[in-house]
């Protein structure tokens, strides 16, 4: 932090953890601190992560995980423990960004307008990061001056530095009448419209009832599991894939939802353009961070799972903030094409009883000679590995858009059909009250507007660039991880399917070139025997 905080002076301006909801549990669960506190119950691997950056760590009986097992057993042993039931615990670490948050009117002239007598409080920016190739404008300003905003930030010497934005007419305070899927729409269709909807309007649709009623239902107070589906940036090839996340929380007594915990899992090897951290955040700082918030540089889409109890939410959060202490600890890593945003959440769910129904990988046989011909190709083993990974990965652990469409299927057609069969499914089947679709355009800045994200790997050769040489990406540099953090003890992180891939053609390989070599022989040996002259008696 660079210098000490200002207390707020009034209501329009209070602290981050005022009395309140971070997701499912209240700000009095946590306190305020950086990554280099000394008595956090948060492992140190996590913690240093956010050294300088403001994160709100549980007082006490923080969700906490088995450091000999591995991510998804560790779920597993601790779900049968508790008899499929969630505990109460909140999650150790939530990156939080900011000690203060502020509301208001966002004014021209760096101004915001505050309710009742308040005088405006003069506002500056956050710095853009010198890797962040787009940053907020004069367009972003009329956006945001179109209704009251929360923003996020520190005050200090009489101005309030804003480091998120969040307008509060996203409110949603009822679903109304349901709107089923009319013949011939799909989610993927809701997602592909006005191609993808980054200029679009805030929108909301139910999609489901299970009142079946006419007049809006109120959601305040409601709990809910959020499946969240980022889309295709419009000034990175290597972003077409878009993005996936899981929010918990509650309805705000006014529709609000900005504090709902986003679970976003990002590559730790590498230090973000844009300062991402794979971190438990909430949903107006995963969205309207000025720097690393995704709306600014592509359009959003949520699916939005109304319950009436909180427990399949609350099961979910702890099983994956257990998953998150395991990601920080490096027992597992992130990898595009195997162990991604949309792996590591499906999988979880999946341990968790839901039965996403699978859909296998793209092209499995394609994948074994894709290894080889890579590997040649590129020279390059890493290469060869990573489409062969890419091929044959079952897709909903694969693409984020996958993954959400088969989700929203999934909640569709099965659970609310009492097909339910056990475990987190079962739950849901039985607490599901509304499903939401909401449509998030992209906030407008100097960046270029974003779109839908593919669908598979066929449409995304259609987009990209033919020469890779042609792509827009931004160069990232590596994260070092501390070699002191590492736990010796820790179980052996599974390979991808790759190795053993890379095995077989390696014994194909040695056995081709043993056949040849004893072929080769047995010729110049059978060639010798004839060239010999024959022995006359």
């Amino acid at each position: 932090m660079s210098s000490p905080a200002a207390p707020p002076p009034e209501a329009s301006i209070r602290d981050a953890l005022a009395p309140g909801l971070l997701g499912l549990y209240a700000t009095d669960r946590f306190k305020l601190s950086t990554g280099r506190c000394q008595d956090c119950l948060a492992p140190q691997q996590a913690l240093w992560y956010f050294n300088d950056d403001m994160i709100a760590v549980a007082k006490a009986d923080a969700a906490g995980y088995a450091p000999r097992l591995r991510a998804q057993e560790d779920v597993q042993a601790w779900l049968i423990d508790g008899k499929g039931r969630p505990s109460g615990q909140p999650p150790s670490l939530l990156w939080i960004g900011s000690p203060h948050v502020a509301e208001g009117r966002l004014q021209e002239g760096g101004q915001l307008s505050r309710v009742g007598n308040a005088a405006p409080l003069a506002v500056t920016l956050t710095p853009r990061l010198s890797s962040n190739r787009a940053y907020m404008d004069d367009s972003s300003v009329a956006f945001f001056a179109d209704g009251e905003i929360k923003a996020r930030g520190a005050l200090r010497d009489e101005h309030f530095v804003i480091r998120t934005l969040w307008p509060k007419r996203y409110a949603i305070n009822a679903a109304a009448a349901s709107q089923p899927l009319a013949r011939g729409e799909t989610i993927e269709s809701l997602v592909r419209a006005e191609h993808g909807g980054a200029q679009a309007n805030f929108a909301v649709r139910t999609l489901w009832r299970r009142d079946g009623g006419t007049q809006p239902m109120a959601l305040a107070g409601k709990p809910v599991l959020g499946f969240i589906l980022n889309g295709a940036q419009g000034d990175d090839d290597e972003s077409y894939g878009g993005h996936f996340a899981v929010a918990t929380g509650r309805f705000g007594g006014a529709g609000e939802w900005d504090d709902w915990l986003v679970n976003n899992f990002y590559s730790l090897a590498s230090v973000s353009e844009k300062g991402i951290i794979a971190a438990t955040l909430p949903m107006d700082a995963y969205m309207g961070d000025l720097n690393s918030g995704q709306s600014w540089y592509r359009p959003s889409y949520m699916l939005v799972a109304v319950l009436k109890d909180a427990r399949a939410p609350a099961l979910y959060q702890e099983a994956i903030s257990r998953v998150f202490s395991h990601f920080y600890r490096q027992d597992f890593h992130y990898r595009h094409a195997s162990t991604n945003c949309a792996g590591i959440n499906v999988e979880t769910l999946r341990t968790l009883g839901w039965q996403i129904p699978r859909l296998g990988g793209e092209a499995p046989l394609k994948a074994a000679m894709a290894l080889p011909y890579m590997a040649l190709k590129d020279v390059s083993l890493a290469s060869g590995q990573s489409a062969y990974d890419y091929l044959k990965t079952e897709r909903t652990e694969l693409l984020p858009f996958v993954a959400f469409n088969t989700i929203g299927e999934d909640l569709l057609r099965r659970l609310t059909s009492g097909a339910a069969r056990s475990g987190l499914e079962a739950q849901l089947a039985d607490d599901l009250e509304a499903l939401l679709f909401v449509r998030l355009p992209q906030y407008p800045s100097s960046r270029a507007f974003g779109s839908d994200p593919v669908l598979s790997l066929r449409e995304y050769q259609q987009r990209a660039p033919a020469n890779r040489a042609d792509w827009k990406i931004v160069p990232v540099a590596p994260r070092a991880f501390p070699a002191t953090f590492k736990d010796p003890a820790a179980p052996r992180e599974r390979r991808p399917a790759s190795a053993r891939a890379t095995w077989v053609w390696g014994g194909v390989a040695v056995t081709a070139l043993a056949a040849g070599g004893w072929i080769v022989t047995r010729r110049r040996k059978t060639a010798s025997r004839r060239s010999q002259p024959s022995a006359r008696r």
